[in-house]
């Protein structure tokens, strides 16, 4: 069998593959990025956090973002049976970019891709890795491509950029149960013709909380002229609703009288999709020979969009622990790269739960707010959350149990 040889083979072309590729080419490094899918293809989780854009700028592509023309984005709103709250990111209390966008991510995903093989990385579309090897001195990989034909991979070393995809947990049994309830999202995209005097800030991510039932949840992502729209709730909940995938979700929608409102003119022209069971763990995020990046490794919840920005902080991570190794230091990846990344996810972790418990959707409609700590709370939903110098990232469960009783 045809044996190909490359310095880094990464699994999977979206943002944590792309800009991996990237920050490798800058190392100097031989890339192949395999993507089982012919870019551009649809995929959901639209809206950045600006944490992530230090990240596109390291790698060189924030003017191709830029130039990209997406919606910008400066902030987060929440409704909830009439009350109203936003933060702008702005006003935040951890250093850095304070605004993003909302992408549209089969633009999004191929811009990013794109500008990794313009930096030389080699990116093959419509090519599977169907089995993996890591007993060798090199880890090798099995592929098939668009036409059938197999050949295997040999690499210095393998990310698994692959996302819900998550490729080498699934073929090496990393998999492990994860710890949150079972959620499941009816999604689409739509021409929203929301007027312009309706009081919906295009810059921000809309979160609408249910009236009757909170832990259950409707995104709205603006973008020029559309919306990518979705719910979010626990699969017995939505079994209760009866029909096609549409009228599931339009029935939903017309639950909450805000955001039917907003979208009463709109034109439902995308086909509704539907994700199950989405969280996701594993045991450990790397192991000898390979790491992994982004939703391949842990997925927690949409809730706080913070998906992109833990993809984009494992490739930089990933990226800087193959850097050191291949220049011949010694790479503890527990330490240098999982702990690390685990901190933030963590943080996410605290506010995910706080949010789903009741707490924070307490905090965040709270007529009064202290300014500080406002802008540290805007920090972390902005994405800044590795920052250990704001006391809700350095104790995010502690901090967050205190505020939710003064809010009780």
């Amino acid at each position: 069998m045809n044996i190909q040889q490359t310095d880094v083979l990464i699994v999977g072309a979206g943002p944590s593959g792309a800009v991996a590729a990237a920050f490798l080419r800058q190392q100097g490094r031989g890339v192949l990025v395999l993507e089982r899918e012919q870019f551009p293809r649809f995929s959901i989780g639209e809206s950045l956090l600006p944490q992530s854009m230090e990240y596109l700028e390291a790698a060189g592509m924030l003017r191709d973002v830029v130039e990209a023309g997406f919606q910008h984005k400066n902030g987060a709103a929440f409704a909830w049976d009439g009350r109203y709250a936003d933060f702008d990111f702005r006003d935040k209390f951890t250093p850095g970019w304070a605004s993003t966008y909302q992408v549209q991510r089969a633009t999004f995903d191929k811009v990013l891709a794109d500008a990794a093989e313009r930096q030389g990385a080699e990116i093959r579309y419509r090519h599977t890795v169907t089995a993996a090897d890591f007993s060798g001195e090199r880890p090798r990989v099995s592929v098939r491509d668009a036409d059938g034909v197999c050949y295997e991979v040999e690499a210095g070393f393998v990310l698994d950029a692959s996302g819900f995809g998550r490729v080498l947990p699934r073929l090496l049994d990393l998999e492990t149960p994860s710890d949150f309830p079972v959620r499941g999202a009816l999604f689409t995209q739509v021409e929203d013709r929301i007027p312009a005097d309706a009081g919906f800030d295009r810059h921000k991510v809309l979160v609408t909380v249910h009236a009757k039932h909170p832990d259950v949840w409707y995104w709205t992502i603006p973008f020029e002229s559309r919306c990518s729209l979705g719910v979010v709730a626990r699969p017995e909940f939505l079994a209760r609703y009866q029909g096609t995938e549409a009228e599931r979700l339009q029935a939903l929608v017309a639950e909450d009288a805000t955001l039917s409102r907003l979208l009463e003119d709109a034109v439902w022209d995308t086909r509704v999709g539907q994700l199950g069971g989405y969280a996701a763990n594993v045991r450990s995020l790397w192991g000898r020979g390979y790491a992994l990046l982004g939703n391949a490794g842990e997925f927690l919840d949409p809730i706080f969009s913070s998906g992109i920005t833990i993809a984009l902080k494992s490739a930089a991570l990933a990226t800087a622990c193959l850097g050191r190794e291949f220049a011949g230091e010694a790479v503890d990846w527990e330490a240098d790269y999982a702990r690390p990344l685990k901190a933030g996810v963590d943080t996410f972790r605290a506010f995910v739960e706080s949010w789903y418990a009741g707490g924070f959707r307490r905090i965040v409609f709270q007529e009064r707010q202290a300014p500080d700590i406002r802008r540290m709370i805007c920090a972390i939903l902005a994405g800044y959350a590795w920052d250990t110098d704001n006391p809700y990232v350095a104790q995010p469960k502690r901090r967050l149990g205190v505020l939710e009783g003064m809010c009780s």
